[in-house]
């Protein structure tokens, strides 16, 4: 698992990015509505990072073509983007977040 902050430091309606993605594919762990939702943080259209996206209503809308990503299952509700991103379980342990990433080759929950 990987470290990702302290509950409460990501601010209500905001993403961070965490670098140690598998594939080397980045992380963006989201706080929204009092729970943590992490995702591949690179949008499938294209090279955008979701975490610099708007986040409404548990989705993600990306910076670059505003394709949106359901933060719960990673599935697109729309073009540009036709492939999901892979989502990754978090834990809250101890006061902090974590986020188990998910092997490459499983499919999207």
């Amino acid at each position: 698992m990987i470290r990702v902050c302290a509950v409460g430091e990501i601010p209500e309606g905001e993403a961070v990015r965490v670098e140690h993605g598998p594939d080397g594919v980045p992380v963006a762990v989201f706080h929204v509505e009092g729970e943590y939702y992490a995702i591949d943080d690179t949008c499938t259209h294209q090279d955008a990072s979701l975490a610099d996206g708007y986040v409404e209503d548990c989705a993600v809308e990306c910076p670059l073509h505003a394709s949106c990503f359901d933060l719960r299952t990673g599935q697109p509700s729309g073009p540009p983007a036709r492939v999901p991103v892979r989502t990754h379980a978090v834990v809250i342990e101890n006061g902090h977040v974590y986020v188990q990433l998910r092997s490459a080759h499983l499919p999207v929950a």
